[in-house]
């Protein structure tokens, strides 16, 4: 199984390495880092980079794709050489996943069109304006598509997804081994929980930063 996780500019990694280090532990699987150049790319921290261990081009098989968030989304979105790739890839996947705002990407690649999705909770109005019905579920599975919500989730995600492919007893099993077992100190994982203050200043920084990173 070819497990194809693409990289772009400004992605947020821990939407990559999440899955990345779950679904790698499926008996067989082959994972490939897969960007428009082979080398390294950029997380949205920047001093933390992935390799592409392959170009676009050379990947165009894969089982399962993975596409992560992050600040650079929207310049993804509006490659044309990126969603090309995602529409032929999907077309011969098994499961065509995202987490965060990589449901974004998947929606400009006209993957989501009338689908069930997730996204980051700021990002729900734009998943709805690309032809998807935004869902507020951790983790949506309508078909073949699996979208995650924000960051973190790419985790609980790939646990379900190893359940599906995998069985249970294979996904407990790496569960455990990676002593999956979050105990927050805090309950503000999400904005009906989070303090209206710290919601309110959120928003107000995520407005900023996607000012600042809008394609020219």
């Amino acid at each position: 199984m070819k497990i194809a996780v693409l990289l772009y500019d400004n992605f947020t990694t821990l939407d990559a390495v999440g899955p990345y280090e779950l679904l790698g532990r499926l008996p067989g699987a082959e994972t490939v880092f897969v960007g428009k150049e082979a080398g390294p790319v950029r997380g949205d921290q920047g001093s933390l980079a992935l390799v592409a261990d392959r170009t676009l081009a050379q990947v165009t098989d894969p089982d399962i794709v993975l596409v992560p968030g992050g600040p650079g989304d929207r310049a993804a979105m509006a490659d044309t050489e990126i969603t090309d790739w995602l529409r032929a890839a999907d077309r011969t996947s098994t499961w065509t996943t995202s987490v965060c705002t990589g449901s974004l990407v998947l929606g400009a690649a006209g993957l989501l069109k009338g689908r069930r999705a997730t996204t980051h909770w700021f990002a729900m109005d734009d998943l709805g304006g690309l032809g998807a019905e935004p869902s507020k579920e951790r983790v949506v599975f309508d078909g073949k598509y699996v979208t995650a919500a924000g960051v973190s989730s790419g985790i609980d995600m790939a646990l379900h997804l190893l359940g599906r492919i995998g069985g249970d007893d294979l996904a407990q099993s790496i569960q455990l081994f990676t002593e999956y077992d979050p105990q927050p100190p805090y309950d503000a994982g999400s904005p009906d929980k989070a303090p209206a203050h710290i919601v309110k200043r959120m928003r107000e920084e995520f407005s900023a930063e996607m000012s600042r990173t809008e394609p020219n």
